[in-house]
């Protein structure tokens, strides 16, 4: 039976008790004091009524204070329900509902039982329970085609293969990986737990947007040896601050294709530096497969996703559920031991995303995503095979914008899109149809902005007459009109 996260934090708390754990800013937390002082916290939990099974949110600004929430909620054998603070209260009402949250620790919310996490404190005496590595150590939420957002539900046992003894990075105690990525975005999964379950050293970023211009002094003054990026971030830093990496021996990026070009750049800029591409869905625990840059290999069009994490097994398949030899396109499925348990109560959903190979009979999760592998083994990423999308990291179903946009009363028809702005960035971008003679994109800004988080809000506007629309039936987004960038109506 697979570690608990709690176990194997607690092994390595008793192997190098004085060891530094977290630190930020100026402040530092030793494994045995963050040990203790989650220990203490999670007896809170439990004598405010937290029980194994239960779950509980989690609204807290980087701080060691968060990552001692999230290890005294798995402590006191619940799952945590990271929110960002950030997210309109609607949406962090309607999560919170949906998860059935017991408890909020951190930002005060009206209709739960609020705790603060208490000061430093080496006294607890509470029981606290026996945690498997079966138990449920997260939901969390993405974006859902049907207009609300689903929870993926991960089990401890999926974080603790993610992060012990991982084929595609080098992690030791001498490491210090930075904590950048939002808490409710799972690249905070492999940040968090990658560096305390191996010893190493968790920095916490500034609470906020840290700017590419203020990456490299952060990274540097805190001897960052550990990176993770989101692509867009990823490609901004190099456009930005290129030296910002010199450091580092390994910096990982993802949830997005990256550009060969930028890769490019880096290589040639910060030789020393291991690049990893890193694919992998949040129903997949953060990665699936990783794919790290060889010194001399020779990129053609496209970064390969490559070849699965340890105990994990990933196929090709073809619309009937075969697989199909290599070089053959299909969708990719992932098998082993990065599958989540499945969508919090989406029974329906679970059981078509989450089916039996007709082959083998093992578990696989569909990715909905195209794919072959190429002799070697290594797997190339082909693109979507639905309308989804993904932005800075975040998965975006197209459904769940456009419904939002659709229940303002100046719209009567809506598609969002990500298009290219002349600077490289990749944005999203709404094309509206009117349902009167006025459109106030003001106002259409705000009403989205009430129910979804910045990620999800278009950064531009584009009334047209009328949406295209394929032979089937369908939104032909692909032929909806080019946004004019120079154009102040766009944004506004």
């Amino acid at each position: 039976m697979s570690a608990s996260v709690t176990d194997a934090f607690r092994c390595r708390a008793a192997r190098t008790p004085d060891a530094v754990a977290l630190s930020a800013d100026h402040d530092t937390v030793s494994y045995a004091e963050l040990d203790r002082w989650s220990d203490v916290f999670a007896g809170e939990l439990v004598a405010a009524g937290v029980r194994p099974g239960d779950r509980v949110a989690v609204c807290l600004e980087r701080s060691p204070r968060l990552v001692v929430a999230l290890l005294a909620v798995l402590k006191a054998g619940a799952a945590y329900v990271p929110v960002d603070p950030e997210d309109p209260e609607s949406r962090v009402s309607m999560m919170l509902t949906d998860a059935g949250v017991s408890i909020v620790v951190g930002q005060f919310l009206a209709g739960y039982t609020t705790l603060k996490v208490s000061p430093r404190s080496d006294r607890s005496t509470a029981d606290l329970p026996v945690v498997s590595g079966e138990d449920l150590a997260y939901l969390m939420y993405t974006s859902g085609s049907t207009g609300r957002p689903k929870s993926v539900m991960v089990e401890h046992r999926n974080i603790t293969n993610l992060v012990t003894a991982p084929n595609y990075v080098a992690i030791t105690p001498a490491d210090r990986i930075l904590q950048l990525a939002p808490v409710a975005f799972d690249a905070a999964t492999f940040e968090i737990w990658g560096a305390l379950l191996n010893g190493a050293r968790v920095v916490l970023a500034p609470p906020g947007v840290v700017q590419a211009e203020e990456l490299g002094d952060l990274l540097r003054s805190n001897e960052i040896s550990i990176l993770w990026l989101t692509a867009a971030l990823f490609h901004r830093q190099i456009d930005v601050d290129v030296s910002a990496f010199k450091g580092l021996h390994t910096v990982l990026s993802g949830g997005d294709v990256l550009s060969v070009p930028h890769v490019r750049a880096l290589r040639e800029a910060v030789p020393e530096v291991q690049v990893v591409n890193g694919y992998g869905p949040t129903e997949t625990t953060t990665f699936a497969t990783c794919h790290r840059i060889g010194a001399d290999e020779q990129l053609g069009g496209t970064v390969p996703i490559g070849t699965p994490l340890q105990n994990v097994e990933v196929v090709i398949v073809s619309a009937d559920g075969v697989p199909v030899p290599d070089g053959t396109e299909g969708e990719l499925w992932v098998g082993g031991a990065q599958v989540s348990r499945g969508y919090w109560k989406r029974p329906d959903l679970t059981d078509e995303k989450f089916v039996r190979g007709s082959w083998n009979g093992e578990r696989y999760y569909r990715t909905g995503d195209q794919a072959r592998r190429r002799e070697d083994g290594v797997v190339e990423f082909l693109g979507r095979m639905d309308d989804q999308f993904k932005l800075r990291g975040f998965r975006i179903e197209p459904g769940e914008v456009e419904n939002a946009l659709t229940e303002h009363p100046q719209v009567r028809a809506a598609a969002v899109g990500v298009r290219t702005h002349p600077s490289g960035d990749r944005r999203l971008v709404a094309w509206v149809v009117r349902s009167g003679e006025q459109l106030d994109k003001r106002s259409l800004r705000g009403h989205l902005r009430a129910s979804m988080p910045e990620h999800m809000v278009p950064a531009g506007f584009v009334v047209v007459d009328e949406l295209p629309i394929t032979g089937n039936g369908k939104t032909d987004r692909k032929a909806l009109p080019e946004p004019d960038w120079t154009s102040k109506s766009l944004y506004v």
